[in-house]
């Protein structure tokens, strides 16, 4: 059941904690209390926060780029298109002029036409502006330069007709009165339309300096952040295992205590029966029977243990390595049964069998299986109270990844484990407070043996408890497949209900 070695070092329950203990503790629980590979996890994180922040401030800059490119761009086309008003402007009002100060009458023709021409050009610039226009000040200024324009093609219109009617001093006074105030308004609109054009592209620079400067900002603060937290996760990632290795050999110190505590004691119960006999204090063949069940339950016990720990030494060196080979259910039960008679019988315990008939072979080895359940058992009858009773659930169920498992379950009616202990159960040395309150003797190695078998041989363990009211270990085996891929051919049986 659940089994936790305590700290030599910790504090009385009065004890105030500071505020970075308190820190560090929360470090410690979620560095090391939980997975091992927490601190990848925590860097992994950290990489992919530093990626994503880098990847905003870098699109802030392409669309600044962009931006400033589309400045670029549109003040240079807008600059053109004014500068090509201008001109053709210009043109109109220079063709008028010549025809006014030329007596032939060919050319008077000539200029008229260059006029209109020039004149039709202004008109699709004027139009193609108040197209572009948007801001409620550019559609007020395309409106009024077109209305201007109007206004001094009907007197150029009226210039020209009076040249080419020969009333060249009458086009002359015209156009002094009219046309001449009228192109100003021209000229005066075209130059507020530039400078329109101007400010439009100030304010976007201006904005564009500040989305720049708002960026760089932020890839300062995000690289200080990125080195703060690097830090922060560097120290967290050190203290968290240091205090793991502290941790560990604590436990270590801990674990030699209690096996020393273990040993000791069948063999001083040993040394005395040994003497009692040595010296001839046993006589008769039912005090040395008895004797003998003394010598032979303490030495049983010192095996035990013996062999569990150096199995522990095995599999944290890995050199069990299972050759994974199909395993009838049969052989495995009647394996675990001859295997934990002894402990059964000694214990007083009821164990009940319920196997499904027609269960398929698995996948494993029948030694290691049969150390898994063996373990499951003896920790079940250690922990399983006074109830004395134990079940033994054999059965198929469908598995998430590999369509169909066999599982064993151990069943138990004793003291149960506290929901917070549940995920530590599996640690090696790990003891309950309760279990040592208990006086209840171990060495904190069996449920981590177990769960290291399980994952051996390509199966899992699984716990379902409640404080109080017992606990279930289940194993859960692969189903052997044939050569085809098809589930191997069930045993054929009946279900079983056993009491042992």
């Amino acid at each position: 059941m659940a089994r936790k070695l305590k700290f030599a070092q910790q504090g009385s329950p009065g004890s105030r904690m500071s505020l970075p203990d308190r820190f560090l503790r929360l470090l410690d629980r979620f560095l090391i209390g939980a997975l091992p590979i927490k601190p990848i996890v925590l860097v992994f994180v950290f990489c992919c926060a530093v990626t994503l922040v880098g990847v905003l401030v870098v699109g802030d800059l392409g669309n600044a780029n962009a931006e400033a490119k589309n400045i670029f761009t549109s003040s240079i086309q807008g600059l053109q298109s004014i500068g090509d008003l201008q001109y053709d402007a210009q043109e109109t009002r220079r063709a008028t002029l010549y025809a006014l100060t030329t007596k032939d009458s060919n050319l008077q023709v000539m200029y008229a036409d260059q006029s209109r021409d020039a004149d039709q050009r202004v008109k699709d610039g004027i139009s193609k502006y108040s197209k572009q226009a948007i801001r409620p000040a550019e559609v007020q200024l395309a409106e009024r330069l077109k209305r201007d324009w109007d206004a001094y093609l009907a007197i150029r219109d009226e210039v020209l007709a009076s040249i080419l009617e020969g009333s060249t001093k009458e086009a002359v006074n015209l156009d002094i009165a009219g046309g001449v105030p009228a192109f100003e308004l021209v000229r005066q609109d075209l130059k507020q339309i530039k400078h329109a054009y101007d400010e439009d592209a100030s304010v976007r620079i201006a904005n564009l300096t500040a989305v720049s400067r708002a960026s760089s900002r932020k890839l300062i603060f995000v690289l200080c952040f990125a080195f703060l937290l690097s830090l922060a996760a560097v120290s967290a990632i050190q203290r968290g295992q240091m205090l793991g290795t502290m941790r560990l050999a604590n436990l270590q110190m801990e674990f030699v205590a209690s096996v020393s505590h273990e040993l000791r004691t069948p063999l001083a119960v040993l040394n005395s029966a040994a003497d009692n006999i040595a010296d001839g204090l046993v006589k008769g063949d039912a005090a040395m029977q008895k004797y003998g069940a003394i010598l032979q339950n303490q030495s049983r016990r010192m095996s035990t243990m013996v062999n569990e720990i150096l199995l522990f030494a095995s599999t944290e060196d890995r050199q069990n390595r299972y050759v994974l080979q199909r395993v009838p259910i049969r052989a495995v039960m009647e394996s675990v049964v001859t295997s934990t008679q002894g402990l059964i019988h000694e214990g007083g315990v009821t164990l009940e069998q319920y196997v499904e008939p027609n269960l398929p072979d698995v996948l494993g080895d029948l030694v290691a299986i049969s150390q898994c359940l063996h373990n499951l058992i003896g920790n079940a009858i250690k922990y399983g109270g006074d109830k004395k009773w134990i079940s033994l659930t054999v059965s198929t169920a469908p598995a998430k990844d590999r369509g169909e498992e066999v599982r064993i379950a151990i069943a138990d009616r004793g003291i149960g484990i506290d929901r917070s202990e549940l995920a530590h159960i599996f640690d090696p040395f790990y003891r309950s407070p309760r279990v040592n309150g208990t006086q209840i003797h171990g060495t904190g190695l069996g449920l981590s043996l177990a769960k290291k078998i399980a994952e051996g041989i390509g199966g899992r363990l699984s716990v379902i408890s409640e404080l109080g009211m017992g606990s279930t270990f289940t194993l859960h085996l692969q189903v052997a497949r044939n050569d085809d891929g098809e589930q191997a051919t069930p045993v054929s049986g009946s279900a079983t209900s056993a009491h042992s």
